[in-house]
């Protein structure tokens, strides 16, 4: 039994160094960021964003089923009735405040699903690091000025 059993020790310790050559030879796999940008895949979601209509008109209506829908209660919206003359979206009210908070957001997406005229959006900006606490409440005039605008569509 002893015999048999120092075999099989052996045969563990001939596969675990085959698997540490497969892995020497196969290279790291560490990306050199900044220099070399890390791939990011189609359903990554990250930095907020509220999105406009081509002709310049916000699409968020002031519904609030964003805030309704966000598990931590990351999100505020109040809204405000538009004026008919001047208005800021084409419905009859608009987001007066649209808040997200960072430090309280999982990025579980349920805010763009939710939103009926797919006025949030969830893109793949994930460089949002800050030095203070309040850098990571983001409001309605910093979430419309997207970095790559129109770029991401619904992850669904």
């Amino acid at each position: 039994m002893a015999v048999i059993d120092s075999f099989k020790g052996a045969a563990e310790i001939v596969r675990g160094f085959g698997i540490t050559l497969k892995n020497l030879v196969l290279g790291p796999v560490t990306y050199q960021y900044p220099e070399q940008p890390m791939p990011i895949y189609p359903r990554f979601r990250a930095r907020h964003e509220l999105r406009r209509y081509e002709n310049g008109l916000e699409r968020c209506i002031g519904c609030m089923l964003c805030e309704a829908a966000c598990p931590t209660g990351a999100i505020h919206v109040e809204a405000a009735e538009n004026d008919p003359a001047h208005p800021n979206s084409p419905g009859e009210r608009y987001a007066k405040i649209w808040e997200v908070n960072l430090l309280r957001c999982i990025y579980c997406g349920d805010c763009e699903t939710a939103c009926p005229v797919e006025a949030v959006v969830l893109g793949h900006e994930f460089e949002l690091a800050t030095y203070t606490r309040e850098g990571f409440l983001w409001t309605k005039e910093e979430l419309l000025k997207p970095v790559n605008p129109n770029v991401v569509v619904r992850a669904e």
